[in-house]
């Protein structure tokens, strides 16, 4: 038992400042991108709105219940159906904060190498739904952000708005500090959709070093049967970008090659059950299932092309769990260990910080 505690300590601890870090990252994106432009970049069909949308959705930090709700949006404001899913793929499988926590765990291989292929998995799985035709209409849905946006009965027009607006109290309130505005949504909104998880996925890693020898699951842990393992253990499966990194460095500290560590970092944030019904609602079952064959195809080859150039090129890809005062002064490493905890008890933060509700 204080074996494991010690474990789990020490990938919280490593983990702490590359979160924190990431996290304000995540809210400086929030502060500058405002949905209006990602609605109006996003536009189109091709080639272009598919690079677009994953180049768009990458570095934002929304987990793959965060995303569905931006990319309903998007398609229900025009954008075309290879877009969507291209933006609904690379958003939940990278982002700011889960970089920097790869970074950490795992090393500037993986760090690299993970969000390339992500970006990947969302372009050619967006250009295949491309061939795909159109099983359900553009749902219409208000998108207008004045104070009619929550009625019903308001038609497009701007008269309509008007009049529908008449009488209402329509003074904007004074905008919020910007610099509050960016740590109230990292600290507090993001921290809060993403801290149970996080915790279940250290809390996982934690066990995974305790109770599996290091070595025991190299001789199943490599190659396309354990490939495709992680695919039937990932699909299901929700989990943030985030969350999955400690399960996946623990995975790679007791043998998991990385190739096969990355299938799960790809899939695991990108598919669930509730994306997948929600996905078919809104563009259909024939996408749907180009989504889900995309996403397993691409995460399948990545992960074999990986585990052929770390051998051919040596590259070095390990678990540096515990490495964390090696690389930052320990002070720092306790001191953000301690904010961290801080931030995510959120009755705790809202007593000691009450401008961070």
């Amino acid at each position: 038992m204080i074996e494991l505690i010690e474990n789990i300590w020490t990938v919280y601890e490593d983990t702490a400042f590359w979160l924190l870090l990431g996290l304000f990252a995540g809210g400086l994106v929030k502060a500058c991108i405002s949905a209006d432009t990602m609605q109006r970049w996003l536009g189109g069909k091709g080639m272009k709105a598919v690079v677009k949308a994953a180049l768009f959705g990458a570095p934002l930090p929304l987990c793959s219940c965060g995303v569905l709700p931006a990319a309903i949006a998007m398609r229900r404001s025009g954008a075309s159906k290879e877009a969507t899913v291209s933006f609904l793929i690379s958003t939940p499988e990278t982002s700011i904060d889960s970089v920097a926590v790869t970074y950490a765990l795992m090393g500037p291989v993986m760090a690299i190498y993970r969000p390339l292929a992500a970006l990947m998995s969302a372009m050619i799985t967006g250009l295949m739904t491309s061939f795909v035709g159109d099983e359900t209409p553009v749902s219409e849905m208000p998108v207008n952000t004045g104070c009619c946006s929550a009625t019903t009965g308001c038609g497009s027009s701007q008269s309509a708005e008007t009049s529908c607006c008449a009488g209402q109290n329509t003074e904007q309130p004074e905008p919020e500090n910007p610099v509050l505005m960016v740590l109230r949504y990292a600290f507090a909104e993001l921290l809060d959709d993403i801290s149970t998880w996080l915790f279940i996925g250290i809390i996982v890693a934690g066990v995974m070093i305790t109770v599996i020898p290091p070595g025991w699951l190299a001789q199943w842990g490599r190659g396309l049967l354990a490939m495709l393992v992680m695919l039937v253990v990932g699909i299901p499966m929700y989990i943030c970008a985030v969350a999955s990194t400690p399960i996946a460095a623990g995975l790679l500290l007791v043998g998991v090659s990385p190739g096969t560590v990355l299938v799960f970092l790809l899939v695991g944030p990108a598919t669930n059950m509730a994306s997948l019904i929600l996905l078919k609602k809104e563009l259909g079952m024939k996408v749907t299932m180009v989504y889900l064959a995309g996403i397993a195809v691409v995460s399948v080859l990545m992960g074999l092309l990986l585990d052929q150039l770390i051998v051919s090129q040596d590259w070095p890809v390990v678990a540096v769990l515990g490495e964390a005062q090696g690389m930052l002064p320990e002070f720092l490493v306790m001191a953000s260990a301690v904010l961290l905890l801080i931030l995510a008890v959120a009755p705790l933060r809202r007593f000691l910080i009450p401008a961070l509700k």
